[in-house]
């Protein structure tokens, strides 16, 4: 590595690098999640059925989940620059041809393509910024990546819904275009005198092979479960029988494979592993919570796509304020506590959110929200910290690839579960509600009567009366989820405290 490459920025060009590099990662996840809520807008556009349009989402997802692994050989072959901005230039090329796209068919072949050239954006990112920032400032570089990760997921609904509102839906995905090709353009300038030491390193093919065998087997597995009515459909049993076998081939390989796709030795550092588990943990939790606030606000409160999405606006705004404040305390404190405290405040909030009711007001769900952001804010920064404790510079492009591919997979198995659980736990307390308010029931018979004598006709009472157990069986269902999602945090800071002190950020950096 070159002495201008290990030497860090300072000034303007170091601003505007960290900003470069933070928008590349907000463009990438903001479009994880802006397609979510203008499925229905686009299907009606394009001729196809809602259910179709669920591969707009599942297509990227899968896509990007196997290109995420490969990066770490990528970046040590090309080095990790030229990688993370022909990635960006990729994406954004995808991105126009999305926006372009003329039918079902060739909208979830782009965003194939999309998801696969943005696999090294995150992982890249994130690299690049630790080593742009002197090691004394290393908690501010993970800060500023922290915020986008973090912001862009709850804004990809706001601009997603405003959008298909408001303008033609190709825009989502076109508005990538002059972001991508600034910061294309900027970071080149910037970092190409700084590339990093490359090797000629073989590629493991049949590992990659075998990746793309398991990763892709489960994603879809994950993504179409639920509309298959999971293992009692043939597709889904074939699906999960390829994942597993795949994944234990793969393993097997792995492990004896000289040059793996993925470096599955990172697992023997304590802090690593433990702190991958924590990741993923928190992270799924979080995005799984992110999904379920706005489906049940648009199916059971009435709200629009936008104002759904205006609800979560305070979790980013809070974290934004916060983040910066978690970073300064990480100098002094240990990366522990401040995760604890993240672990803990998204505990606060979901304990809270569990009180909600059926007619909740703006505010009621908002404020919970925002102690959300309190963790959002602290959350990343800590447990990125912890696990990369102890890694060595060589290896951060391969550490930075690794986490974030069990990130992937988390989340696909968060949302999975969630949208299952959510809608069987509904059909449950619905059925207990419905032994309630049968004919031989004198309190339903009374209210039955109390809506007749207002003018309804017994047909008309009976639907009021089955909207209401339908919409408090949701409820009911939500708040199950926000009690097993506060527990499930309660248990990760346990796992936060068998993690190794990490060591101070501004202790000498370990040697390759």
């Amino acid at each position: 590595m070159s002495s201008a490459a290990e030497k860090p920025l300072t000034g303007a060009a170091l601003a505007i690098t960290a900003i470069a590099l933070a928008m590349g990662t907000f463009m990438q996840v903001l479009d994880t999640t802006i397609a979510n809520v203008s499925l229905p807008t686009i299907a009606g556009n394009l001729g196809a059925s809602t259910d179709q349009s669920t591969w707009i989402i599942t297509a990227f997802v899968v896509a990007n989940g196997i290109g995420v692994p490969i990066t770490g050989w990528l970046m040590n072959r090309y080095g990790v620059v030229k990688v993370f901005v022909l990635s960006v230039l990729g994406f954004t090329i995808a991105s126009l041809l999305c926006g372009l796209a003329w039918s079902l068919e060739s909208l979830v072949f782009f965003r194939v393509l999309q998801g696969a050239v943005s696999g090294p954006i995150i992982p890249g990112s994130q690299a690049l910024m630790l080593s742009v920032f002197p090691r004394e400032r290393r908690t501010t570089a993970l800060a500023i990546w922290s915020i986008t990760t973090l912001v862009a997921p709850i804004c990809g609904p706001i601009l997603g819904g405003y959008i298909s509102d408001s303008w033609n839906w190709g825009w989502i995905f076109l508005i990538n275009v002059p972001v991508g090709l600034v910061v294309a353009a900027l970071c080149w300038s910037n970092l190409a005198a700084r590339e990093t030491a490359t090797r000629k390193l073989p590629i493991d093919a049949v590992g990659l092979g075998l990746l793309v065998v398991w990763a892709g087997a489960l994603q879809v597995m994950l993504d179409t479960g639920k509309n298959a009515d999971w293992f009692g459909s043939t597709q889904i049993i074939v699906l999960a029988l390829m994942a597993v076998a795949g994944f234990i081939a793969f393993l097997l390989w792995e492990l004896t494979e000289e040059h793996p796709v993925l470096d599955l030795s990172l697992f023997r550092e304590r802090n690593f592993t433990l702190g991958t588990i924590v990741f993923c943990l928190g992270s799924g939790v979080f995005l799984a919570n992110m999904l379920l606030i706005p489906l049940w606000l648009q199916t059971q409160l009435g709200y629009t796509a936008t104002w759904a999405g205006l609800v979560s606006a305070p979790t980013g705004a809070i974290a934004v304020l916060m983040t910066p404040l978690a970073a300064r305390l990480m100098r002094h404190v240990d990366a522990r506590w401040v995760a604890t405290i993240a672990f803990a405040a998204s505990a606060v909030s979901y304990f809270m959110r569990a009180n909600l009711t059926a007619d909740a007001s703006f505010m009621a769900i908002a404020i919970p929200l925002m102690v959300q952001g309190i963790s959002s804010g602290s959350f990343f920064i800590a447990t990125i910290s912890i696990l990369l404790d102890g890694v060595p510079q060589s290896k951060m492009p391969a550490a930075a690839s690794l986490s974030n591919f069990a990130r992937i997979i988390a989340a696909g198995f968060s949302v999975s579960l969630i949208t299952t659980f959510w809608d069987r736990r509904e059909a449950l307390h619905q059925s207990h509600l419905a032994d309630m308010t049968s004919s031989f029931t004198p309190a339903f018979n009374n209210v039955l009567s109390s809506m007749q004598d207002m003018g309804l006709s017994e047909l008309a009472a009976k639907g009021v009366v089955l909207r209401g157990i339908v919409g408090q069986s949701y409820l009911l269902a939500s708040v199950d989820m926000f009690m097993i999602s506060a527990w499930a945090c309660l248990a990760a800071i346990v796992l936060v405290w068998l993690c190794r002190k990490a060591r101070p950020h501004d202790a000498p950096a370990l040697s390759d």
